[in-house]
């Protein structure tokens, strides 16, 4: 057999079967903590950037008019979505964890740049639209690249509910982000309290830097191109790590292998060709959930304060307190019902999740239209309502991660990102719109109840085109590009992982 032979050789590997079978360990831990940072971080730049907005117009500080202000965080956003497509799609070819180093990086000085914006002027309002700019391309871009990292290193029985519980402590960034305002723009002087709170998140991600500097490479992603030595090397040294935890490690029968030709194509070409050609109902199911949880979010929450004040009659200095509890409702269902997604199943919670959260909004609406809700039972009503919306919404995340193919995993939830966040800058202009000066409560019912059709919808399209994905690995719910066959043991009884023609890599241990 010639060079060329063997190097074209496909790859025997047992690496996705050996992730997936080790047991929970303190490498897990830390991986979750470290990377799943990104969500806390969006959290609270999104509610510090809403918090700070009051005071961006006053003479003490920038003198911004109400429409440059309400600009920054459109201009955020957009940078989300450009973040999440230009960097999903090199976190696909470059690796994983070269990308959620970089990504972190760019948002700690795009977001550390805001906070020495020097004067009103016009190059200075550019400025500050250029570094709120820079600190959403960072989080865009952590969103693709950390939920692969997540997904391809977390073993399958956990999957679920680890993805879901990470997505959510976007709240807990929002809960720190209210808190951190409220002490900053009371305590000290306007000038300086706003800058500080766009300094909360780069602290915090200069402490995670030397965190994730310790983290690997995907052993999946590693192995799916053709990096085999490393692949074995990093996943041997997150097993040596879990037996010294005191964890045992089962040996992983051979029926398990598959054979693995890299392919070299993998850039958004590869990703149509999957999403309309290879997987067209999965990508109808993506886009639905992805759509309808991001234009109910959008339109409530950042609507919150203006129905409370208006409506409801709160000081406008009160409203934080309320967005506080509605933070801890969004928080808590991930992190309790998240383990159901892996033990009931994902079609059942996640239609389940969507079709109640709808049908709850929408009696809700009635009593709203009845008047006979106050600012805090209104505010109990929607943290009962996103007690499940967030379990449901984070789970929309979790399914665009896992349902498409690893060498397009990245893009796949770029995409998807992008999609929703597109549909959901709806929400609020028409939320804002029917939301007027508070004496029509007719026109918000109508909008209460789009929004409850919206969810339903999704639950319904989860119900006709959902994936049972619990427990599976990742290979068995989307095969690879790069895999060229999956054994069975009968032919991996049949063929050694020696013989002619195989290279071998990640044999059972």
């Amino acid at each position: 057999m010639s060079v060329a032979d063997i190097a074209d050789a496909p790859i025997r590997t047992l690496i996705p079967a050996r992730v997936d079978r080790l047991p929970w360990s303190r490498f897990h831990t830390r991986l979750v903590m470290a990377l799943g940072v990104a969500w806390v971080l969006d959290g609270l730049e999104i509610t510090v950037a809403s918090a700070v907005a009051g005071v961006l117009g006053t003479k003490q500080t920038l003198g911004m008019s109400s429409t440059a202000v309400g600009a920054i965080a459109s201009v955020y956003l957009a940078g989300e979505v450009v973040g999440a497509l230009f960097f999903g799609r090199l976190s696909d070819k470059l690796g994983r964890r070269n990308l959620f180093m970089v990504t972190l990086g760019v948002y700690l000085v795009g977001s550390g740049l805001t906070a020495v914006t020097m004067g009103a002027g016009g190059v200075w309002v550019a400025y500050l639209y250029l570094t709120r700019f820079v600190a959403g391309t960072g989080i865009g871009g952590e969103y693709a690249a950390i939920n692969s990292a997540i997904d391809e290193m977390i073993p399958a029985r956990h999957r679920g509910r680890v993805d879901i519980a990470v997505n959510g402590t976007y709240w807990g960034g929002a809960i720190l982000g209210t808190l951190g305002s409220l002490l900053l723009l009371n305590v000290l002087p306007e000038n300086i309290g706003w800058r500080l709170g766009f300094l909360l998140g780069p602290v915090l991600a200069i402490v995670v830097v030397f965190v994730r500097r310790n983290l690997p490479e995907s052993p999946r992603w590693l192995i799916m191109h053709g990096r085999q030595a490393e692949a074995e090397t990093t996943l041997r040294e997150i097993e040596e790590q879990v037996e010294v935890g005191g964890g045992r490690l089962e040996p992983v029968p051979q029926d398990r292998a598959m054979d693995v030709r890299p392919v070299e194509r993998t850039g958004y070409l590869a990703l149509v060709r999957v999403l309309f050609s290879q997987y067209p109902k999965r990508s109808v199911l993506g886009a639905g959930l992805m759509i309808s949880q991001s234009f109910l979010y959008n339109a409530i929450f950042f609507t919150y304060t203006l129905v409370l004040t208006k409506f409801y009659g709160v000081a406008a200095n009160a409203a934080p307190w309320f967005l506080i509890a509605f933070a801890v409702g969004n928080l808590a269902g991930p992190l309790t019902i998240g383990r159901l997604f892996d033990t009931i199943g994902r079609k059942q919670m996640i239609a389940g999740t969507y079709l109640l959260s709808g049908v709850l909004l929408a009696i809700t609406a009635q009593l709203f239209r009845a008047g006979m809700l106050t600012a805090a039972t209104q505010t109990i009503a929607w943290c009962v309502i996103f007690f499940f919306a967030s379990s449901g919404a984070s789970a929309a995340y979790l399914t665009v991660s896992e349902i498409f193919p690893l060498e397009v995993r990245a893009q796949a939830i770029a995409v998807f990102f992008a999609i929703a966040q597109c549909f959901g800058a709806l929400g609020p202009v028409l939320y804002g719109h029917l939301i007027g000066d508070g004496t029509n409560r007719n026109l918000l019912f109508v909008g209460y109840l789009i929004g409850a059709g919206v969810m339903i919808a999704g639950g319904l399209i989860e119900i006709a085109l959902g994936i049972a994905a619990e427990r599976r690995s990742l290979e068995s719910i989307a095969r690879p590009l790069s895999v060229v066959r999956q054994a069975t043991a009968a032919a991996s009884s049949a063929i050694s992982p020696r013989s002619p023609g195989v290279r071998s890599a990640g044999t059972a241990q």
